[in-house]
C-alpha cells in the first residue's frame, strides 16, 4: 500500500483537424526524462476547472515517461515500464468509425499498450481522416456517420482526458460497461455518443465533487434522441461509484433514514467495507458492518503519539496516496478540503558506514538495475507458451552483471525496494506477472495526507452502523439468506453478505464458509501471494535530520538484511511533530516479527547516528516509538497482496467473484486486478461490489431469477469456455470458432482476440534451462476477447471472406450484423451451448481412450 515513486505517463498532443482525436507519444526509454510538472493535486481545489485540469494532465503527460507502478523508491529517475509501449500510437475517435468492431472493446485500463496495438491494428477498419489509421474507405460513409455524432462540448478531448483519469478508455468501452449493456450494439455512432455523454457527466461532477450531479442537469445539453443514452450513462456512473460518491454534505444527505431495500452484512470496516457500506446505504439498503478490531480502517491505521501535550500522527499501515490524478481518495480529500503533501523526489542514499553514496556510482548502478528489468521484460516476452514457474528473484540473479562489493550493496538496496513495493521476497514473485497492474497506474504525484489517512477513515465512518470487536468465525450462505457467526455466539442474518477481510485471513482459514468456497476460488486464494512490510516509528524531541527531504535510504552489506531499515520516511512536515519511519521489507520483515522492540529501535538509532554524527549532528533518543507486527496480527496476517510464482492477474478476478447465486460477495485490495496492494484499490473494490449487490437485489425484487447454467456456476462455465478455446474447431487469423452439433444451422460460438503476443521463442535463448522454464503467456493479460453466437454456416462463410481480419470484421458487423460482447454478455443460452460442446468433447475423448486401449 505504501509507495513513494513518481508516476510517469506518455504525453498527449491535440489533433487540430478533429476535436475528438488525439495521439499519445511515448518517449524513447533511452532518452532522459524531463522534469515533470508539479501536479495540481497538491491543491484541494484541483478539479474546479476541468478544462484547465485536462491541460495539466496534458502537460504532465508531455514531460514524463511510462508508468512504473511497481518500481518504488526514489522518484527522481523515472524509467520505462516493463510492459514496454510503442513510441507513437493513435488513440482517436476517428469520427466514430474506428469504434466499429473490435477496436471498440479496448482494455479496461484506459491505456493501450504496444502489444495491443500491434496485434489489433489489423482488426481496425482503416477509415478516411483517421490520422495514422487513415485508409481508403469511401468518404461518403464518413460524412454520413459524422453527421450523427452529437456535440455536447467543444472540449471533447479535454473531457476524454478527465475520463481517462477515472479509469475509462478515451475512445472505447470498458468490459464492465459492455456487460452492463450501455449501448445496444458495441461499436458505431451510438457508442461514440454514449462516450461523449459519459465523459461530459464525469467532467461536470469533477468541476465540484462536493455537489450531487443530477440527470436533469444535462437535459438541455444532450439532444432529446440521446436521452436514453443519458439515462444509461448516468445510472451506470452513479451505481458504480464514478460520480456522486464520498463524504460531502450534499452526498451524505442522500443516505435514506429509513432503508427500503434488502439487508446487507459487511464484514470488515476497512476502506473496502466502508466504501461499500456508504454506497449501499445511499442506494437504500439496510447495512450492518461487523469489525473485529476496536477501530475502523483495517490496514489503514493512523496512531497518535504524544509528547509534552503535542501530538504527532503516524500511519502504521497504508501511508502514501499513490497517484492522485483520478484517485478516489484524492477526491475525498478535496471534499474535506484537505491539502496533500507531495512526496519530494530528493532521496539520498548512505553507505553501510554512514557516508553518502557517490552520486556517479549511484546513477550507474540504478541505470544497470533498470536496464536489467527491461532485459527481463524482453526475455519473458520472447519465450512463448510455457509455465509461469520462475521467480523474478531467480531471473534477476541469473542475468545481473558482476558487481564489486560497494556496487552490490547498492544493487541490493534496489532489490529491497522491489520487495517493499510488492510485500514479498523476490524469490516468491512471479517473473511473468509481478507487475501485471502497471498498465493501470493512476497519474499524478504520490502524496502524504497531513495528519494521517485516519482522517479519511474518520470521515467514511460517520453514520455507518459498525459493530466493533466482532471477530467473524463462520459465514453461512444459501439460496435465500445468509448468516454470519461471530465470537461469543452472536449471529447476524441478512439477504447478502460482503466479505472484505484481507487475503491473509482467507489464506489462514480462520473463517469457515458453509458451504465451502468453490475450488476455483480456493485455488486462487492459495496461488496469490500475501506478503509483509513492517515499520518502526520514532518520535524525536526535534527534527535533527532537517525538513528539506521526505525520504532517505541506507545500504546493507548482506543480501538477507538488505530490507532492514533500508528506507526512511520523514513525517516532520505532515505529522505535527518530528517523526521518522524506518521501513522493514523482504526477509528482514519476517525476522522483525519476533525481534525485541528495544533491539529494533537500537539498530535504527545506530544507523541514524552513523549517518549524522560524523556530520556533527547529535541524534537524541526518541521520546516515543512504535513497532508494527502486521504478520502476527490475526485480523490481517500480513500487509498486502502480490502475484506469486504460479499466479496471475486472473486470480484477482477469481477472488472477486461472488458465490451462492449472488448471496456472498468479496471486496478488498486483493480482489482488484487493476489496483492491488493500494488503498484506492480497496476503496474502488467496495464501490464495485456495492453495484453488484444492488444489481442482484434488483433482479430478485423484480422476481427475475438468475438462470443457472448446467454447471450451477457461471464462472465455472467461463472457465470451461476458456479451456474449449484451447482447441477450437476452426481458427483463422484472430478468429476462433467452437461448433455445436454437426448440422449447418447449429449454433457456433465465435471468439475474436485482439492484443496478446504471439511471438515465437527467441532461438538464442532456447538452450538455457531458465528460458525453458520461462516460456509463459506473459502478455496474456493484455489480450482481450469478444464473443458472439452465430450459425455454423455463417462461421464457415466468415472464414472464406477475403481481406484478412479487417475484411472479416467488416463482414461480421455489416453483413451478419451481430453484436460482439464480453463473456458475460453471451447470456444463459450460450452457457447451455458451452455445456453441450463440453459434453460432446468428453464423449469423443472417452471413445478415443477406449479405442486406444484395445487397439
Amino acid at each position: 500500500m505504501d509507495s513513494s515513486n513518481q508516476d510517469s505517463h506518455p504525453h498527449i498532443s491535440d489533433q487540430l483537424d478533429n476535436p475528438l482525436q488525439f495521439t499519445i507519444h511515448v518517449p524513447d526509454s533511452s532518452s532522459p526524462s524531463g522534469n515533470g510538472l508539479q501536479n495540481p493535486n497538491l491543491n484541494p481545489n484541483f478539479g474546479e476547472n476541468p478544462v484547465s485540469d485536462a491541460k495539466t494532465v496534458h502537460d504532465h503527460f508531455r514531460s514524463v515517461q511510462v508508468p512504473k507502478g511497481k518500481r518504488r523508491g526514489r522518484p527522481r529517475n523515472p524509467v520505462s515500464s516493463l510492459n514496454q509501449v510503442g513510441k507513437i500510437f493513435p488513440m482517436s475517435f476517428n469520427n466514430g468509425l474506428s469504434n466499429v468492431g473490435v477496436s471498440s472493446v479496448a482494455s479496461t485500463s484506459g491505456q493501450v499498450s504496444k502489444t495491443q496495438m500491434e496485434n489489433s491494428s489489423n482488426l481496425i477498419p482503416k477509415k478516411h481522416g483517421s490520422g495514422s489509421n487513415s485508409g481508403n474507405a469511401p468518404k461518403k460513409i464518413v460524412d454520413d456517420m459524422s453527421d450523427e455524432i452529437i456535440v455536447i462540448n467543444k472540449e471533447a478531448t479535454a473531457e476524454a482526458l478527465i475520463a481517462l483519469t477515472a479509469g475509462f478508455p478515451a475512445d472505447s468501452l470498458t468490459e464492465e460497461e459492455i456487460d452492463y449493456g450501455v449501448v445496444s450494439v458495441v461499436g458505431g455512432i451510438e457508442q461514440v455518443n454514449y462516450i461523449l455523454i459519459r465523459n461530459h457527466i464525469i467532467t461536470r461532477w469533477r468541476e465540484n465533487v462536493s455537489n450531487w450531479v443530477t440527470k436533469e442537469m444535462f437535459l438541455d445539453i444532450v439532444p432529446k434522441h440521446c436521452w436514453g443514452l443519458l439515462d444509461t450513462a448516468y445510472s451506470y456512473l452513479v451505481s458504480h461509484g464514478y460520480i456522486n460518491f464520498g463524504v460531502a454534505p450534499a452526498i451524505k444527505e442522500r443516505i435514506l433514514g429509513e432503508p427500503k431495500q434488502s439487508s446487507v452484512i459487511v464484514i470488515g470496516a476497512g476502506l473496502a467495507g466502508l466504501a461499500a457500506a456508504r454506497q449501499l446505504m445511499t442506494f437504500g439498503f439496510k447495512v450492518t458492518v461487523v469489525e473485529g478490531r476496536k477501530r475502523a480502517g483495517g490496514r489503514v491505521y493512523t496512531k497518535k503519539l504524544e509528547y509534552k501535550n503535542r501530538f504527532a500522527a503516524v500511519d502504521l499501515g497504508g501511508s502514501v496516496l499513490t497517484g492522485t490524478l483520478g484517485n478516489p481518495l484524492g477526491i475525498l480529500a478535496r471534499q474535506l478540503s484537505f491539502t496533500l503533501h507531495k512526496v519530494r523526489d530528493k532521496c539520498p542514499l548512505y553507505r553501510v558506514d554512514g557516508k553518502p553514496v557517490d552520486p556517479d556510482l549511484d546513477r550507474r548502478v540504478e541505470t544497470s538495475f533498470n536496464q536489467l528489468l527491461d532485459v527481463l521484460s524482453k526475455i519473458r516476452l520472447s519465450m512463448g507458451e510455457v509455465s509461469q514457474d520462475v521467480s523474478l528473484g531467480a531471473a534477476l540473479e541469473t542475468f545481473r552483471e558482476a558487481f564489486n562489493e560497494e556496487e552490490m550493496n547498492l544493487f541490493n538496496w534496489h532489490l529491497a525496494n522491489l520487495e517493499y513495493a510488492n510485500a514479498s521476497l523476490l524469490s516468491k514473485l512471479s517473473l511473468a506477472f509481478w507487475d501485471q497492474d502497471d498498465p493501470y497506474d493512476m497519474g499524478g504525484d504520490h502524496c502524504f495526507l497531513p495528519g494521517g489517512n485516519g482522517r479519511l477513515v474518520q470521515a467514511l465512518v460517520e453514520n455507518v452502523p459498525i459493530h466493533y470487536e466482532k471477530t467473524v468465525q463462520s459465514i453461512r450462505y444459501g439460496s435465500d439468506r445468509v448468516q454470519v457467526s461471530v465470537e461469543g455466539g452472536q449471529i447476524y442474518e441478512g439477504d447478502m453478505v460482503l466479505c472484505t477481510v484481507p487475503l491473509g485471513v482467507l489464506k489462514n482459514g480462520s473463517i469457515k464458509f458453509i458451504p465451502e468456497l468453490p475450488q476455483r476460488k480456493l485455488d486462487a486464494i492459495n496461488r496469490l501471494g500475501f506478503g509483509l512490510l513492517n515499520k518502526v516509528a520514532l518520535l524525536f524531541p526535534y527534527a535533527f535530520w532537517g525538513t528539506d527531504l521526505d525520504t532517505f535510504g541506507h545500504l546493507s552489506d548482506h543480501s538477507s538484511y538488505r530490507g532492514e531499515f533500508f528506507l526512511f520516511y520523514s513525517y516532520a512536515t505532515v505529522a505535527g511533530g518530528p517523526l521518522l519511519i524506518a521501513l522493514v521489507a523482504g526477509e528482514a520483515a519476517y525476522r522483525f516479527e519476533i525481534m525485541d522492540p528495544t533491539e529494533a529501535v537500537g539498530r535504527v538509532l545506530r544507523i541514524l547516528r552513523g549517518i549524522y554524527e560524523p556530520q556533527g549532528i547529535e541524534v537524541p533518543d526518541p521520546v516515543q516509538t512504535v513497532c508494527t507486527r502486521w504478520g502476527s496480527d490475526p485480523l490481517s496476517c500480513g500487509s498486502y497482496s502480490n502475484v506469486a510464482v504460479g499466479a496471475s492477474g486472473d486470480d484477482y478476478d477469481i477472488l472477486a467473484e461472488n458465490v451462492g447465486d449472488g448471496r456472498l460477495f468479496f471486496a478488498g485490495e486483493a480482489t482488484n486486478r487493476r489496483y492491488p496492494a493500494t488503498m484506492h484499490g480497496a476503496l474502488l473494490s467496495g464501490f464495485r461490489e456495492a453495484a453488484n449487490m444492488a444489481n442482484y437485489a434488483r433482479v430478485r425484487a423484480s422476481k427475475l431469477k438468475l438462470e443457472k447454467n448446467p454447471s450451477q456456476n457461471a464462472h465455472t462455465c467461463a472457465s470451461i469456455l476458456a479451456d474449449l478455446f484451447r482447441q477450437p474447431d476452426v481458427e483463422f487469423g484472430s478468429f476462433a470458432v467452437l461448433f455445436g452439433r454437426k448440422n449447418a444451422d447449429s449454433t457456433a460460438i465465435l471468439r475474436v482476440t485482439f492484443g496478446g503476443h504471439r511471438k515465437k521463442p527467441d532461438q538464442q535463448y532456447s538452450n538455457k534451462l531458465l528460458f525453458e522454464q520461462l516460456q509463459s503467456h506473459f502478455n496474456q493479460q493484455q489480450e482481450f476477447h469478444v464473443y458472439t453466437l452465430l450459425s455454423k454456416a455463417q462461421a464457415l462463410e466468415l472464414r472464406e471472406v477475403r481481406g484478412g481480419d479487417e475484411g472479416r470484421l467488416n463482414y461480421l458487423c455489416e453483413k451478419v450484423a451481430v453484436k460482439l460482447v464480453g463473456r458475460k454478455g453471451l447470456g444463459p443460452f450460450a452457457d447451455s451451448v458451452i455445456a453441450s460442446i463440453k459434453a460432446q468433447r468428453s464423449s469423443r475423448s472417452q471413445k478415443s481412450s477406449s479405442s486406444g486401449m484395445w487397439s
